[in-house]
């Protein structure tokens, strides 16, 4: 169990200029007010407080954060107002503390309670988007204490996990603490599917990680030979969800997947990393079509890294990620990563607008789904599926859901587009329509200026709700101008 020591030690060690005897009167008011209070695990309710606060001190989180995370249940749980927290201390953390208050304790307490509980929190979100790293946080300790709860509380928190948060996490760019959710949650989800996981990967995975190893300490030998400043460098496991994920993909076939440790190298900056990719290609052979440079063209979430996949000594494939230090900060902790403290003890808390788009966008089209249950399943597809990467002629990077086509594409794009759209070429070939996209695939969409608008056999295919809407807009307006016509013949 953390203490409030750790999350000083961490603090102090982030930020040796940190106030932290504000945090210590948070911790003191938080204890007072959980006083006598207990988790059905039987630890002192406080602990929660302690545990959520050290995942955020983890995350290099503001003062601000780390302060709420420990406060964040008192409104709800103990006498304590509000006003309260405000008057000591101050209206950024009663604000981010007002934040969590409003989004209850998202229970299940049916669909149409529980849809509109989602919807408040996306609007807390949107507001201030550090409300959902507490709520994340706050989640995990949940999680890992999962086993006081009765079996049926246990699925369900689980289940709900791997649908929203942990895809929450992935859309926010914070990798680690997508891992770790889903690796929580997955045991009580999927219970014989992780027993076979952990039981059949352990003993791959502890052989490959020091085959890895002995390549580690070549890089280490061409880093040093080059003048190559090294920053860090380590083997990391894959998650065992994320593993699992990807057997399904592969016939349950352990020998298919190559990185199931890849090795990580972070190095001074830009430069060193193409420098590095350059010197490890000519002393391993790279696998063709496995070199992916996310530095020149980031994934939505702003995630920046060099990937190859080389055949290593003896011919064993290992998978390498290189990237600065900057690069690897936000691969660990996306978002979270702009409200670390930079020098001179300022907190940065611009957030590129490109990295919060896909919110503002949710914002707009569930003021539009009016039904819940629509609202949850197009919640699912658009939001919160696996996503993929395609891009546009110009090299633009558009994030799309799984399976989605080259008419959820257009309508990205423009309504116009979509409503014009008339065939498309994905990597400068002719396909159909229905065509299901995969990530790198570039995409153009064909328009016939003179089409009237798109037909309805389109719902059959679309993915995204923002074509379905579109399309089903157009149906409509087009039945209704033919009942039109065909009430004025008959009256003709």
């Amino acid at each position: 169990m953390a203490t409030f020591e750790d999350i000083k030690s961490i603090i102090i060690k982030n930020n040796p200029e940190a106030e932290v005897a504000v945090l210590q009167r948070a911790y003191d008011f938080a204890t007072q007010a959980h006083a006598g209070q207990k988790r059905l695990d039987g630890s002192d309710y406080v602990q929660h407080a302690i545990e959520t606060a050290y995942t955020l001190a983890q995350m290099n989180l503001d003062l601000d954060t780390i302060t709420a995370g420990l406060l964040h249940d008192v409104p709800e749980d103990t006498a304590v107002t509000l006003d309260e927290i405000k008057k000591e201390f101050g209206a950024e953390v009663a604000k981010l503390v007002r934040g969590i208050t409003k989004l209850g304790k998202l229970k299940y307490r049916g669909l149409e309670r529980y849809a509109e509980n989602l919807r408040k929190m996306f609007v807390a979100m949107a507001e201030d988007v550090r409300v959902i790293l507490i709520k994340l946080a706050d989640r995990l300790h949940n999680l890992q204490t999962l086993d006081a709860l009765p079996p049926v509380k246990q699925q369900r928190i689980a289940r709900e996990t791997l649908e929203i948060y942990a895809p929450i996490a992935n859309r926010l760019g914070i990798g680690e603490l997508k891992g770790k959710l889903e690796d929580l949650a997955f045991k009580y989800v999927y219970p014989e599917e992780y027993a076979w996981v952990v039981k059949n990967a352990k003993a791959r995975l502890d052989e490959q990680l020091a085959y890895v190893n002995t390549i580690i300490e070549k890089m280490k030998d061409l880093l040093k030979q080059n003048n190559i400043q090294l920053i860090h460098i380590h083997g990391r496991v894959k998650h065992y969800y994320s593993l699992y994920r990807k057997l399904l993909r592969k016939d349950m076939d352990l020998n298919k997947v190559y990185d199931l440790v890849a090795i990580r190298l972070v190095v001074p900056d830009v430069s060193a990393c193409y420098h590095m990719l350059g010197l490890i290609h000519a002393q391993w052979k790279p696998l063709p079509g496995r070199i992916k440079d996310y530095i020149a063209q980031p994934k939505p979430n702003g995630y920046r890294s060099l990937h190859t996949t080389v055949f290593g000594d003896d011919g064993r494939i290992v998978e390498i990620q290189i990237r600065d230090k900057a690069m690897h900060e936000h691969a660990e902790y996306g978002i979270a990563a702009h409200w670390h403290y930079k020098e001179g003890n300022k907190k940065s808390f611009q957030l590129p607008p490109e990295q919060l788009k896909w919110i503002t966008e949710l914002l707009e089209w569930q003021k539009e789904i009016k039904d819940n249950e629509q609202y949850l399943s197009a919640l699912k597809i658009d939001t919160f599926q696996n996503r993929i990467f395609v891009f546009t002629p110009k090299g633009d990077v558009i994030d799309l859901p799984e399976n989605a086509t080259p008419v959820d594409f257009a309508y990205y794009i423009h309504s116009d587009i979509g409503n014009k759209c008339s065939g498309a070429r994905v990597n400068e070939k002719i396909v159909t329509l229905d065509t299901k996209l995969a990530s790198g695939d570039l995409v153009e969409i064909i328009i016939d200026k003179n089409r009237a608008g798109p037909t309805e056999d389109w719902l059959e295919f679309v993915k995204t709700n923002m074509a379905k809407s579109h399309i089903k807009s157009y149906v409509k307006k087009k039945h209704g101008r033919l009942l039109g016509i065909f009430s004025r013949k008959k009256e003709g």
